[in-house]
């Protein structure tokens, strides 16, 4: 073969190549892959998102710089999909000197209730609230921290706040651990319809987990509850086990927010195949249905299992026999 038309043939399968792994690449990293690099790494957690004044906002967790604390973002989307960071809620009360993370979110009239947690506290964290009417500005509730579980039953540990209105009151979920602070579980508190979500208002409406690890996929932890109502039922979506061990997502049931069944026995989302951006998890996520109706689960994920990465993403699902499935 002469020179002149080898090297055409060369560079023509060098190009194959490179559109080939381009592909590959394409077909491994999902359509939203959000994350913040305000720490200097790709790291964002927590999701839990809202539409609020004609736009999507996701709150999310994020680390401080060399480590130090954590912080929430705020980021805004009119897709789902493309989201650009619009906020950061730091730190401002002394409760908050270690840091904030794990947002829950809820919109009543034209107003943004924020539920978040302390960190670095070990059991002394706790759920706080703050409220804002821009979606970036917040204002803390006086009584922070709002919440706490008592009982000899947990260590008094309240951390990944998930609040709904339901049967005309507010449920306040949270993850919890026992007094050893080995096995992190779920609780449920209560607050009255008229609530201004402080202190005095919240009372525990079962004193005992209503979710606790049993599965052999959900190690020692369900955590990071997600909970929406569907024709005169909750439904809970959870983490099980914890991050990168691999963390998957279960999903449970109940008609009354205090009993939970679990709809399935193996995860409703699990981690991605060896090679994919979730494999390391597909963890902590959050249940958001659209005005138009449609379901989208949001999650975090990564690769590199060593707390270096994280990523946010969605699916949508679709109900079938009510119950949800990935709509594929």
């Amino acid at each position: 073969m002469r020179q002149e038309m080898r090297l055409p043939l060369i560079v023509t399968g060098f190009f194959f190549i490179l559109l080939w792994f381009g592909n590959l690449y394409a077909q491994e990293k999902p359509e939203m892959y959000f994350t913040d690099r305000s720490s200097g790494k790709p790291i964002a957690k927590d999701p839990k998102v809202i539409y609020f004044n004609d736009a999507y906002w996701m709150y999310y967790s994020i680390p401080g710089k060399e480590g130090k604390g954590w912080h929430i973002g705020i980021a805004k989307s009119n897709n789902l999909i493309d989201w650009e960071k619009v906020g950061t809620l730091n730190k401002m009360s002394t409760y908050e000197q270690n840091g904030l993370c794990a947002p829950g979110a809820l919109v009543r009239g034209d107003t943004i209730h924020l539920f978040y947690q302390t960190y670095g506290n070990g059991p002394k964290d706790a759920i706080c609230h703050a409220y804002s009417t821009d979606g970036i500005h917040f204002t803390r509730n006086n009584s922070n921290p709002i919440f706490r579980p008592t009982g000899d039953w947990n260590n008094g540990r309240a951390i990944d706040a998930e609040v709904c209105f339901f049967q005309e009151q507010y449920f306040l979920f949270f993850a919890t651990r026992d007094p050893k602070g080995e096995i992190q579980m779920q609780g449920v508190a209560v607050a009255p319809k008229g609530t201004d979500f402080s202190k005095a208002h919240w009372k525990l409406a079962h004193d005992g987990p209503i979710l606790k690890p049993e599965l052999p996929w959900e190690g020692s932890c369900i955590e990071a509850a997600s909970v929406i109502e569907k024709d005169n039922t909750l439904y809970m979506f959870y983490a099980g086990s914890y991050n990168n061990d691999p963390q998957q997502i279960g999903l449970a049931k109940s008609e009354d927010g205090v009993h939970w069944k679990r709809v399935v026995q193996e995860p409703f989302l699990a981690n991605g195949k060896a090679g994919t951006w979730n494999q390391s998890e597909s963890g902590h996520p959050d249940i958001f249905k659209t005005k138009n109706g449609k379901y989208y689960l949001f999650f975090q994920g990564n690769n590199t299992g060593d707390g270096l990465s994280w990523y946010l993403s969605n699916i949508q699902l679709k109900w079938t026999e009510a119950l949800p499935k990935i709509h594929n």
